[in-house]
């Protein structure tokens, strides 16, 4: 099904399911700045302190300048574990569960 990009000036998030997570980095060598791999191997989201979240589901904004680069890490993740969504209703728009 072709995933539509969302409408412009729509706030949206980011998140990784570590449980699928391989730790390839693919994520962290598109956006560094929005994604890091961990001691633990895997990678994480970070928050706008640069921290990582690493609370279960634990979301992100994603910049606007940088929503390529983010869509780019989601589809080529080869754990298919990075998650873009709405902020305003959480629908997946890009991402293994994108509709």
């Amino acid at each position: 099904m072709q995933q539509q990009a969302p409408g412009k000036g729509e706030a949206l998030e980011v998140w990784i399911d570590q449980d699928l997570c391989t730790g390839d980095g693919i994520c962290a060598q598109y956006a560094p700045e929005v994604f890091e791999l961990d001691i633990d191997g895997l990678a994480y989201v970070k928050g706008a302190d640069d921290a990582l979240l690493q609370a279960p589901g634990a979301a992100t904004p994603v910049p606007l300048p940088l929503l390529t680069d983010v869509v780019d890490s989601a589809r080529e993740c080869p754990g298919e574990c990075i998650h873009v969504r709405r902020v305003q209703d959480r629908v997946e728009v890009y991402g293994p569960d994108a509709e």
